[in-house]
């Protein structure tokens, strides 16, 4: 949204945006904008994380806070011309921000339990010897490996190939 998008709309009562970081970018956008008192998010993606949220304290936190911008504009002051830009579109940055952080808090939280509730599984499903001696293991292998004896292999044919190319010379 543009710097002064709304500036001096004493009608503005609410907007719906996106949850964005950056979506409010200037602090003048809602100068003098004295009635703006609710914020909705735009229906989506958003709303559908915190349906999706495993915990119904989590879901409620997420709601709370959703709802904790409906609180603050009411008091925030719009500001007027001049200097004072007001403190709406600052209220609404820090929110977004805030509504940004706890969904990707949640999200980790989550995947957390997620993850071990697949080993609980895991574990329970299948006999305790192929868990610990191939589920296990498999799921704990670094990014990649490589066995020294290869490598060894490789370094000593790389040597041998520049020795060569050393003597043609």
């Amino acid at each position: 949204i543009k710097s002064g998008a709304f500036m001096d709309c004493p009608a503005l009562e609410r907007i719906t945006i996106p949850l964005k970081d950056g979506v409010i970018a200037a602090d003048n956008i809602f100068r003098g904008c004295d009635n703006l008192k609710h914020v909705d998010l735009v229906e989506g993606e958003v709303h559908e994380t915190v349906a999706a949220l495993q915990l119904e304290e989590w879901r409620n936190d997420m709601n709370e806070e959703i709802d904790s911008i409906n609180q603050i504009l009411p008091t925030a002051p719009a500001g007027t011309r001049g200097s004072d830009d007001g403190e709406k579109a600052q209220a609404i940055r820090t929110w977004i921000r805030s509504v940004i952080g706890k969904i990707i808090h949640y999200q980790a939280e989550q995947q957390r339990l997620l993850d071990e509730e697949v080993a609980t599984t895991l574990q329970l499903a299948l006999p305790q010897d192929i868990v610990m001696n191939n589920v296990l293991p498999f799921l704990e292998l670094p990014s990649y490996t490589f066995e020294v004896e290869d490598y060894e292999e490789w370094e000593e044919e790389d040597y041998l190939d520049s020795e060569e190319e050393d003597h043609e010379e």
